[in-house]
């Protein structure tokens, strides 16, 4: 007898729901889907060509992350980005890229290095492929590798939230370059591994925060030749 055909398993519920969300939150850090932007779930669905359900599910994982937020209404928009409130951000976040560096200098073991070279690596990586979605997702967790090497929890726990809080200003920071990263970006990286590997927790500290002021600046830049409402968010 002929060999028949195997046949072709449906996607499960899981693999639908993780499709969804990879697709919305691509969307959201790539700043298609505008920040304050209502969603339309019955539209989602009809693009997603799947039920109302996998893309509530995703939502659900979305306002975890803090992309989406639910309103009382019970309707559902993208996350705005908090433009008022910039200047505590960029103080909060300069405060803990030299807390973590510091910490990471002092406190880190040889397995620590390995991770943070290994994304390190495929930063680089992002880079050469101009890569932002990549980019931006690899870099925050190298810096959250080097916030564990510095083991305190709770810098950890505040640095990552800043961090994830930081994506779509970051994706605006790349924008700034047309995602063609200069390479001494990537090399501010190494810079850091290698002052918390020498454990020169000085240098660290020095290094954390010029590397949280150049990325400041451009974005401070980039909102004063345009103001919010005229960037295309």
């Amino acid at each position: 007898m002929p060999d028949t055909p195997e046949e072709v398993s449906p996607p499960r519920r899981g693999q639908i729901v993780q499709h969804v969300y990879d697709i919305l939150k691509d969307d959201i850090l790539n700043l298609i889907m505008a920040p304050g932007s209502p969603i339309d779930e019955v539209q989602l669905s009809e693009r997603m060509g799947t039920s109302r359900t996998p893309v509530r599910e995703a939502l659900v994982r979305l306002a975890a992350e803090g992309l989406v937020v639910t309103l009382p209404t019970r309707s559902t928009m993208v996350t705005p980005i908090d433009f008022l409130n910039l200047k505590s951000f960029f103080d909060a976040i300069t405060l803990m890229y030299r807390v973590t560096t510091r910490n990471a200098a002092e406190m880190h073991r040889e397995s620590d290095l390995v991770v943070i070279r290994e994304y390190q690596a495929r930063y680089a990586a992002a880079v050469d492929n101009q890569d932002a979605i990549a980019m931006i997702a690899i870099n925050r967790e190298f810096h959250a590798a080097i916030a564990e090497a510095g083991r305190n929890s709770y810098y950890t726990s505040l640095f990552c939230r800043l961090l994830d809080d930081g994506r779509r200003l970051l994706r605006l920071y790349y924008l700034s370059f047309d995602d063609k990263l200069p390479r001494e970006f990537v090399t501010e990286h190494e810079e850091m591994i290698a002052a918390i590997e020498a454990r020169d927790i000085e240098l660290c500290d020095r290094l954390g925060a010029s590397h949280a002021e150049q990325i400041i600046r451009v974005i401070q830049k980039l909102l004063i030749d345009q103001r919010p409402g005229q960037i295309s968010l």
